[in-house]
């Protein structure tokens, strides 16, 4: 006869099936899938760097335009002071004026880091939201040399897109602990309280940043690489000897 064990020990492996299978279930995020950009006849004018760059450029602006939407939603009444109609149609005019490198008006002519610090100062009235990411995306600009599409003719320094990078990170710590004047901060943003774990800015932040510097060391690389290759040349053709023929 069976002991009054063995039903429990029979139904332990069926609880150790469904306690996995609720460990095993699969993470609340959007997979998607890799994006490939179709051939276009001025990429015969890009190098591998130049490639990289423009792709970079566009990942980063993308980037930019997904934070200024979750702001926006975080912080409704920054848009509602522009006297847009929606959250859609203040977007779409802040993504315009950056495509079209137009002036952001409530920036007073600032441009880059200039416009940055004052998207982030404690005294600005205006849209901070639309300020702070037109700003961010200037910088980046003009950090690229002022252009969003790189080709063989074009140069980007290394430094200034490792220093856009820092740029990024200097704008997330302040947006983190500078307080307007009634002690809330410039804008709500990331989030962790009991209630929820929202670190959705910090990860878009972070992607750009680590984009810039990558691309600041696969720069840095290219030309320590060209000094490497043009100082090989020169040791070949010290040793190069014509082969007798007859």
């Amino acid at each position: 006869m069976p002991t009054p064990r063995r039903p429990l020990l029979l139904a332990l492996p069926c609880l150790l099936v469904l306690l996995l299978a609720g460990c095993l279930q699969t993470a609340p995020v959007q997979r998607g899938e890799t994006r490939v950009a179709p051939l276009t006849s001025g990429e015969l004018a890009q190098s591998d760097a130049n490639r990289m760059a423009t792709l970079g450029m566009r990942d980063n602006l993308d980037s930019l335009y997904r934070l200024l939407d979750k702001l926006y939603r975080r912080n409704p009444a920054e848009w509602r002071r522009t006297g847009s109609a929606s959250r859609e149609a203040a977007i779409e005019r802040v993504r315009s004026a950056i495509e079209s490198r137009a002036p952001w008006p409530e920036l007073q002519g600032k441009r880059d880091i200039a416009a940055m610090s004052l998207a982030l100062s404690p005294d600005f009235r205006g849209d901070r939201v639309a300020a702070f990411i037109y700003a961010s995306a200037d910088m980046l600009i003009v950090a690229h040399g002022g252009k969003t599409d790189f080709y063989l003719i074009d140069s980007l320094d290394a430094q200034y897109i490792h220093n856009a990078a820092r740029n990024i990170e200097s704008a997330v710590w302040l947006l983190a602990t500078r307080r307007n004047a009634s002690g809330q901060p410039l804008l709500l943003a990331d989030e962790i309280s009991e209630r929820e774990r929202n670190l959705s800015f910090e990860r878009e932040f972070g992607k750009m940043i680590g984009r810039l510097d990558l691309l600041s060391e696969v720069l840095t690389e290219k030309y320590r690489r060209a000094v490497i290759s043009y100082v090989q040349g020169l040791a070949g053709a010290s040793f190069l000897q014509f082969l007798p023929v007859r």
